[in-house]
């Protein structure tokens, strides 16, 4: 193989995509952030998933096209054993050039700092 062969064969990546997401309805309590992390890694798209104050779940995927799509859809129409989606809300799904996140996460709300009244 010549070094021209090899040189293409290494920019040969598969392309990158992003998504974000929020899913309403009884999604919060039921392990929906779990079972999207657990799916998302086991599909090697990486991102993160939190809980909101208005109780939806919002987040972020990146990976190959296939795979967000593949969450998306889980998202949309599956979700936990316990969910119950109402509806979810996708940003437009658009190529990026090179991963923010290095794997999926659950993310967490800050506390707020107990506020001491004098």
């Amino acid at each position: 193989m010549n070094t021209r062969t090899q040189n293409m064969m290494m920019q040969s990546v598969d392309p990158i995509f992003f998504c974000g997401f929020e899913i309403f309805g009884r999604v919060q309590g039921v392990k929906l952030r779990k079972q999207t992390q657990d799916l998302a890694t086991l599909s090697q798209v990486r991102g993160w998933v939190m809980n909101t104050d208005e109780g939806t779940v919002k987040g972020e995927l990146e990976g190959p096209l296939s795979k967000v799509n593949e969450l998306k859809f889980w998202l949309l129409n599956f979700g936990s054993p316990g969910s119950v989606i109402e509806r979810a809300k996708f940003t437009p799904t658009r190529e990026i050039n090179s991963h923010t996140f290095r794997r999926f996460s659950i993310r967490y709300r800050p506390t707020p700092a107990n506020k001491n009244v004098d």
